[in-house]
């Protein structure tokens, strides 16, 4: 058997306000007109979201505890990373981890998505 991973989604509580950040990491969401969102991006994977009322509605569903995934956005240069982190903290979403020089060769910093996903945002470092 042979799989081809093809999507990933997210469940929001404000599904406006997800389309407002994920936009500011670079995925071109359309508007919502349901409690269904997505678009497919030019690698071929698609991403979604989906309000909490449609992931109820159709199937049990509990609120996550911790965070057991991660995302991250390659910024491309570390000055990059910088002005990404400023531009979505100025459009008023939360900072988790201020950029910085890690020690595994990147630029890196978290913020939160508006559900409270920590997102990554990175690029190596230049020598």
């Amino acid at each position: 058997m042979k799989l081809k991973w093809d999507y990933v989604g997210v469940v929001s509580a404000d599904l406006a306000r997800s389309i407002d950040f994920y936009r500011l990491v670079g995925i071109p969401l359309p508007d919502a007109e349901s409690d269904h969102v997505e678009v497919e991006l030019e690698s071929g994977m698609r991403f979604a979201l989906d309000s909490v009322e449609l992931m109820k509605s159709i199937g049990h569903w509990e609120a996550p505890v911790g965070h057991r995934m991660g995302m991250a956005f390659n910024a491309g240069t570390p000055a990059g990373v910088n002005e990404a982190f400023q531009a979505i903290v100025d459009a008023g979403f939360e900072s988790k981890t201020e950029p910085f020089d890690a020690f595994w060769g990147q630029r890196y910093a978290q913020i939160l998505d508006p559900d409270g996903n920590p997102v990554d945002l990175y690029a190596a470092l230049e020598s």
